[in-house]
């Protein structure tokens, strides 16, 4: 996670106290976002009380900005680190209309879905501007 931070700016929504947020670059789910610890860490319970409360309250937060901007029927939250033993959650809008609804989002491959460059600003953008309302 600390690697894709620096490799894909493009994809860059935010640095909160704690956590980065970045657009996923597959949209196939739209808004499909990573939200990871800003330090490395592997698991929840390595965090004090104090900064694990703080990184749930910043999840909740974009997770309240995707809602915002997308109107889900449903917030998929994925915490598993199996590959990517840093924490960090997908957080998936999920819409009754969706290929794969209402089955996990892993449960069968999908074609990717890229944005063209403007189309990836104007979403992160959408979600920035969501987020500094959720204050």
């Amino acid at each position: 996670m600390c690697r894709r931070w620096l490799e894909e700016p493009e994809l860059r929504i935010a640095e909160l106290d704690v956590c980065c947020v970045m657009l996923n670059r597959d949209q196939f789910f739209p808004g499909y976002t990573l939200v990871f610890t800003r330090e490395h860490v592997t698991e929840l319970f390595h965090l004090d009380t104090e900064t694990r409360h703080r990184l749930i309250d910043e999840v909740s937060r974009v997770a309240g900005a995707l809602n915002t901007v997308f109107r889900p029927a449903k917030m998929n939250y994925e915490l598993l680190g199996n590959m990517v033993p840093h924490i960090h959650w997908h957080l998936i809008p999920r819409f009754r209309d969706d290929a794969l609804w209402p089955t996990p989002v892993w449960s069968r491959p999908h074609e990717e879905v890229l944005l063209s460059a403007q189309e990836r600003r104007n979403r992160i953008a959408a979600i920035r501007g969501a987020l500094q309302e959720e204050r």
